[in-house]
Order: C-alpha cells, then sequence, then structure tokens
C-alpha cells in the first residue's frame, strides 16, 4: 500500500443478503441492542462472547426479548449464511441435519453453531434498514436526511429508495447516519457511561474494528486491491488518523468515527455502479419493438469475485437463456421483466427479482437468498438456501432448499410445489454453492408478519402436477430431478404414463386406415395447437426459435 488517499465504503451483500425485508421486531431497537452488547461481556463463559453460540442466543432471544424460537433461529441463520463457509462444510452440515430423527436432535447440532458476536451484534442493527417510520411513510424520505445526498438513479432513472436492500444510496446513508450507535454497540461495557454512551476518552479494541470489517471495505486509491476496515485502520501511516495508539493497542473513538466519516464515500462495486458504469450485455434479443428498452448490465470487468452483480431490467415477450461465467457467483437482480421466459443456469450467489409479471423464471441453485417483492402471476424454480417473498399475487414457487420460505407481507394466493426439473449441470453447480436435496422444506413455509395467514399459500395438489423440462442442450451429468419427487407427486406422473400407454394402444389396435391416421393426426394437431394459443405456451415455442442461434454461443 502507498500513501495515497484511503478510500472507504459500505459493502452491500450484508444489506443486500442480511436485511431481511420486513420491519424488525421492536426489541431490535438500539435500547435492547445496547442490553444484549452489555450482556453477553459479562457472560464471556457462558458461549456469550467473543462467539456467540446458538443456545445463549435462543436464551437472549426468546427469554429476554420474547422473540418465538422459530424467529429466533431466522435471525441466527441468515446470519451465519453470511459466514465464510466452504461448499463442503455446508454439504456436511445439511447431511448432519437430514440424519436427525428428532427436533431435539436438531436442536443438539444447532447448539454447536456459534457466531462472531460483534458482527452478529451489528447484523441485528442492519436490520432496521428496513423500518417503517411514519415521518417516512407521510414524506416519503428517510430522516435525517441532508439535501445534499446524492440520490439513487433507479431502474427508470427516477430517484427511489423503494427496495433499501439494493440500492446503496440508502446503504451509505444508514451507516453514515448511526455510525456512532454502530460504534458504541463494539465498545466494552467500562468504556460506557451509565446512559451507555460513549464518553471523550473511550476507546475500542482490535477486535470492535475487526467486526466493523463486516460492514466497511476500502481501498488505497490508485490500486485496484481492496482490504477489510482493520487492515486499513491498523496499516501504520493511519495510526494518527485512525486514532490507534501502538501501547494501548486501542482506537480512540472519536478519532476513529471521525476518520470513518472522512473516508466513505460511495460503495464502487454497488449496484448504482453496476448501472451507471457497468458493462451492458447484449443477452436479450433485439426484436424490434418489444424489446428495444431492454437493459442488462453487470460488474465482472471491474468488480472483484466476491462483488459481482447483473442487473437486468424491462425484457419483454422473449426467452432469455444463460449458463455464464458472468453469472457465476453474482448478486442477480432482475426488475420489470414481463410475459418472458429467462433461464439463468449457473450457481448463483443471490437473486431478487421485483415488479415482474407473467413470467417464468428458472434459475441455477441460489448460494444464499432468493427474494421476491411485488410480483404477480410468476412461476420460479429454483434451488436455493433461503426462498423470502413480500407483496406477490397468483405465485408458484417449485423449489427446493434447507430452510423455511419465508411469507413477509402482503402476498396473495401462493402457491408451492416441489423442485420439478433439471438440467446437465444442475447437481455440479448445487455442490459448488454447498446446496444439498436433504433436507428440504419447500412444503413448510414459515409467516413472518402478522398481517399474513396461513390463507395465503396452498401446497399444489398432485393432480395439478407436471414435471418442468428445461429445451436446451448443456454438457454435465445431472439426468434427473436430484433428491426424486414426493410419493405422491410421483405416484400421479406413474399414473399418467399409463393413461398414455394405454392411449397408444387403443390407437394402434383401431387399425386405422392410411387416410383415417393422416385425418387423426391433423385432428390431433389443431387440437394441441389449440391448447398452445389459450395456455400461452405458443409465445414460448416461437421465442425458443429466436433463441435457438443466441443459445449455441459461447459463455460472456
Amino acid at each position: 500500500m502507498d500513501q495515497s488517499r484511503v478510500l472507504l465504503w459500505v459493502k452491500a451483500e450484508p444489506f443486500i443478503v442480511g436485511a431481511l425485508q420486513v420491519p424488525p421486531p421492536p426489541k431490535f431497537s438500539l435500547h435492547y441492542l445496547r442490553k444484549i452488547a452489555n450482556y453477553v461481556r459479562t457472560r464471556a463463559t457462558e458461549g456469550a462472547f467473543p462467539r456467540l453460540y446458538w443456545s445463549t442466543w435462543r436464551h437472549i432471544a426468546c427469554g429476554k426479548l420474547q422473540l418465538a424460537k422459530d424467529l429466533a433461529w431466522l435471525y441466527f441463520e441468515i446470519f451465519d449464511n453470511l459466514s465464510l463457509r466452504t461448499p463442503e462444510e455446508r454439504l456436511e452440515w445439511s447431511e448432519i441435519l437430514s440424519n436427525c430423527m428428532t427436533e431435539d436432535e436438531v436442536e443438539k447440532q444447532r447448539n454447536q453453531l456459534s457466531v462472531d458476536t460483534l458482527q452478529f451484534l451489528l447484523f441485528l442493527y442492519i436490520q432496521q434498514l428496513n423500518k417503517i417510520s411514519l415521518r417516512t411513510s407521510l414524506i416519503g424520505e428517510e430522516w435525517p436526511s441532508p439535501r445534499s445526498r446524492p440520490q439513487s438513479p433507479s431502474l427508470t432513472e427516477r430517484p427511489s429508495c423503494h427496495n433499501k436492500n439494493w440500492n446503496d444510496y440508502c446503504h451509505q446513508a444508514f451507516v453514515c447516519d448511526h455510525l456512532s450507535d454502530l460504534l458504541e454497540l463494539l465498545l466494552d461495557p467500562g468504556q460506557l457511561n451509565v446512559s451507555f454512551h460513549s464518553t471523550h476518552s473511550s476507546v475500542l479494541s482490535r477486535e470492535a474494528i475487526l467486526a466493523l470489517s463486516f460492514l466497511i471495505e476500502g481501498t488505497v486509491s490508485r490500486t485496484r486491491k481492496v482490504y477489510p476496515l482493520h487492515e486499513l485502520a491498523l496499516w501504520q501511516p493511519l495510526h494518527a488518523d485512525s486514532g490507534f495508539s501502538k501501547i494501548s493497542k486501542t482506537f480512540s473513538f472519536y478519532k476513529l468515527e471521525a476518520w470513518l466519516r472522512a473516508c466513505l464515500t460511495a460503495n464502487p462495486f454497488g449496484p448504482s455502479a453496476c448501472l451507471k458504469s457497468g458493462k451492458k450485455l447484449a443477452w436479450a434479443q433485439q426484436v424490434e419493438g418489444a424489446t428495444r428498452r431492454a437493459k442488462i448490465a453487470c460488474n465482472a470487468h471491474l468488480a472483484p469475485q466476491v462483488h459481482q452483480m447483473v442487473v437486468m431490467s424491462q425484457v419483454y415477450k422473449q426467452t432469455l437463456a444463460k449458463s455464464s461465467d458472468t453469472l457465476v457467483g453474482a448478486h442477480i437482480r432482475v426488475h420489470r421483466c414481463n410475459e418472458s421466459f429467462i433461464y439463468l443456469l449457473s450457481p448463483l450467489r443471490s437473486v431478487t427479482i421485483e415488479k415482474c409479471r407473467n413470467s417464468t423464471f428458472v434459475l441455477g441453485p441460489v448460494e444464499t437468498a432468493l427474494h421476491l417483492q411485488d410480483c404477480e402471476d410468476l412461476k420460479v424454480i429454483a434451488v436455493c438456501h433461503r426462498l423470502s417473498i413480500s407483496s406477490t399475487t397468483g405465485c408458484t414457487f417449485h423449489v427446493m432448499t434447507p430452510s423455511r420460505p419465508l411469507i413477509l407481507s402482503g402476498n396473495q394466493n401462493v402457491t408451492f410445489a416441489p423442485f420439478h426439473t433439471h438440467y446437465p449441470m444442475l447437481e455440479d453447480h448445487m455442490a459448488r454453492t454447498g446446496l444439498a436435496t436433504v433436507p428440504n422444506y419447500w412444503d413448510n413455509p414459515m409467516v413472518v408478519c402478522r398481517e399474513s395467514d396461513t390463507g395465503v399459500f396452498r401446497l399444489l395438489p398432485p393432480c395439478e402436477f407436471y414435471v418442468f423440462i428445461i429445451p436446451f442442450e448443456m454438457e454435465g451429468d445431472t439426468t434427473e430431478i436430484p433428491g426424486g419427487l414426493p410419493s405422491a407427486y410421483q405416484k400421479v406422473l406413474a399414473q399418467r404414463e399409463r393413461k398414455i400407454q394405454i392411449w397408444q394402444k387403443t390407437v394402434k389396435e383401431a387399425q386405422l386406415t392410411k387416410e383415417q391416421r393422416k385425418q387423426f393426426q391433423v385432428l390431433v394437431e389443431n387440437k394441441f395447437y389449440e391448447w398452445l394459443i389459450n395456455t400461452g405456451h405458443r409465445q414460448q415455442l416461437d421465442s425458443l426459435v429466436l433463441h435457438t442461434a443466441a443459445s449455441k454461443q459461447g459463455p460472456e
């Protein structure tokens, strides 16, 4: 590192993946988090600090915050999913859980899990990102909100903070507005006054700055290398600015805060930068009229692997299919795509689908979160670590997931169904993302918001079930649906297969003349064509014909 200017920014992933798209429990307020911060430090020998074990968090969350156990586990598990684990470690955990025969056995295994205590406190605090403020809802802005703060261009070129999880201006504003609170959560209790606030002589430990690296990272200008915050803060030439004392091995609270505020800038790898200076991808077919507005951008040419994003918007009435290096490990945002069939057949980091209508999405395995918001009449087919939905209507989810699907606010007529397709590289992609076939909780959703009730969803009746065929050729070894199908659904398929065999036998034994066979074939084809038009499948077949040439291209 040379001695050029240090640039710091707020990381996008903790907000994109970690902030649940629902107002946090009231007991996640700063008042209670300060109490938790004090409590865990006084119980370091009881599995509370510096690592917080599930059993201790369960005691705090259920006993002191009055959270339901399922909700306590949800936040613990979301944070744990953000931690750096290898795919092999994740698969091993899935195998351990799949061998548990009772809830008590599951709980016994969970009791062995722990997370970084200080980072977990920061994670709980950033859940306030989606807190509903009465003033915000009345005037449409955050408070306090300096008028000089840059606004974010949305995909439709209008300033918007509607989806705060994907708005890096909101991330930066949130951290800047609450920086003092975040730092105070990391202080030793002895560094706080009676009202839990810092004093002018308060100091932060190196472990506290290491925890803050969960949210902040940076670089030295004119270099491309990204460093975690603690490495920059401990860099010798910056000790005077960051407030680090080599004698006490601590940071001055006020010097550190001032240094952070002076260095914080826009995220160069965030969604806004991806839209503004990202590489435009010509994945959408440029059919006259229908797709001239389609926008697809990625930052793979600029961003390190862990920060890669693909944003696609306004794909309309077409089939888009990709298995590409650009998608591997990327955060994907799909926005306002209507009446389309979109196949993204690569291992993905996260996927957010917003304001889409009348479309089908077939996704490669999603390592962290798949979230849908403000969507209508979609079919979504995916293996994912976590599925969450808010404000959706008439959507069907064919999913394989090791965690319970989350039904947030404003949903209607939701259908859950078993995962029912495969493509040649699927099992390889599942292994790369640490996703196994068991445990699989597709049929056990969790209603998170009080306004919802169990009536908002149903499980697809077996009589309505059909497998889904992915119509593209690829290299790979997967030849069937991983893990198979639940017996009730498999039984229905077997019954239909028998009916087809009986029908074929009946036609064969009818001994039709050549002319009769010709007439019969025309009749069947006409009925099939009629069915294609009535169901809307004709459009999918037509767009597949257009897509054939593109599907033969190499990865971009």
